[in-house]
């Protein structure tokens, strides 16, 4: 499998701010630990289930599975970088079709918590997808060109992305309050 990296089939990223203080925020921590409830929550109806689980070499995965315009799409997103404030996430994403059909897809997942004025952090949910080599053979079998293909992933992507950034920003500001209210409640 060959990721085409010149060429990007999808941009988009979205901002939402919270009321809780960067220090407070631990953004791998959510995602490694997101129960599939709150995660279905976060995108009504496209997000169908998540995981958390590792690659053979050790690496930290979250396994997604949403659909995005008229695909299903079955995420496989290892970590590249996984902090507090930053989280890198890389998967070449399985993409099923309303007829059943597959092919694949490149898909960087950017998480990022920015502290801004005061105790308020802005959240940003980045996607960007390229294209696999599987993916420009199944476009070109179905005689759709690789721009019409670019166009509708990005209002799909664009649109679920839209979406789902200020509900998962919300679930972050969630889980970081409940830790720190349990902290001072053992202190």
């Amino acid at each position: 499998m060959k990721v085409i990296t010149d060429k990007l089939l999808s941009l988009s990223a979205y901002s939402h701010e919270i009321d809780v203080p960067l220090d407070q925020i631990d953004i791998a921590d959510w995602l490694f630990n997101l129960p599939e409830a709150e995660y279905q929550r976060c995108c009504v109806p496209d997000h169908v289930s998540c995981g958390a689980t590792f690659t053979d070499d050790g690496r930290k995965m979250s396994i997604n599975v949403e659909k995005i315009g008229t695909g299903l799409v079955i995420q496989h997103y290892v970590a590249k970088e996984a902090t507090p404030s930053y989280c890198r996430m890389n998967s070449i994403s399985d993409v099923f079709t309303p007829t059943g059909e597959r092919t694949q897809v490149n898909v960087i997942w950017e998480l990022i918590a920015e502290a801004i004025d005061g105790n308020r952090t802005r959240y940003t949910n980045k996607v960007t997808c390229h294209p696999t080599d599987a993916f420009m053979t199944f476009i070109e079998q179905h005689g759709q060109t690789f721009e019409q293909a670019a166009a509708a992933r990005q209002a799909a992507g664009g649109d679920h992305n839209h979406r789902e950034t200020p509900f998962f920003a919300e679930s972050i500001a969630r889980k970081a309050r409940a830790k720190a209210a349990a902290k001072v409640a053992a202190e």
